[in-house]
């Protein structure tokens, strides 16, 4: 720990990231982080964005439905202002905030606080996705979590769209998206070309 010159204890804060594709267990490692802190006493707030809706308005729930209260924000902007006076913060679907979610994030951390993040890496096309690379270059720790390849088995790397839409949003679960390995995600590429 830094000591001020007054023998005080000044807190020291860092950014965690998970990433990796859908179905890959980020929100679910990511919720077992924050509950752990609430076991040790810390003060955690939570926050995602608010278009993000699937299961539920509020909380943040994983696809095994594994969930903790959160705080839907419009802006990375929003959750400067709401997390005042806490230990720890968790930030999940982070690709689908704005790109200041790196310098809320550094700024969090330099006040101090734990900030854990959860979010896509890749879009569905394989290229990086919002303010996710810039968050990871910054972070103290990284973990890339993924799920299997739904037509081989192997690990997966990517969210393959399996409905034809070009936005680059199309909030869905497994109607629309499956994790795909590099090598089935480029046969279904290109079978589709």
């Amino acid at each position: 720990m830094f000591l001020e010159s007054n023998n005080t204890q000044q807190k020291r804060g860092w950014i965690e990231v998970i990433c990796g594709s859908m179905f890959s267990g980020k929100t679910e490692e990511l919720i077992r982080r924050l509950k752990r802190a609430r076991f040790a006493k810390q003060k955690v707030e939570i926050f995602k964005p608010q278009i993000d809706t699937r299961y539920h308005v509020e909380n943040v729930v994983s696809h095994s439905g594994n969930e903790i209260l959160s705080s839907p924000v419009p802006s990375s902007a929003n959750i400067l202002i709401l997390a005042s006076d806490v230990d720890v913060v968790g930030i999940d679907e982070a690709q689908f905030f704005d790109n200041e979610l790196p310098n809320v994030c550094r700024e969090l951390a330099n006040r101090g606080v734990r900030v854990i993040v959860a979010g896509l890496d890749m879009d569905y096309t394989g290229k990086p996705f919002g303010a996710i690379p810039q968050l990871l270059a910054t972070a103290e720790y990284v973990t890339k979590v993924h799920a299997i390849c739904m037509h081989c088995g192997e690990l997966a790397y990517i969210s393959h769209r399996k409905i034809q839409n070009n936005a680059l949003v199309v909030l869905g679960e497994t109607e629309s998206y499956e994790p795909l390995c590099r090598t089935c995600f480029n046969k279904a590429v290109h079978s589709h070309k």
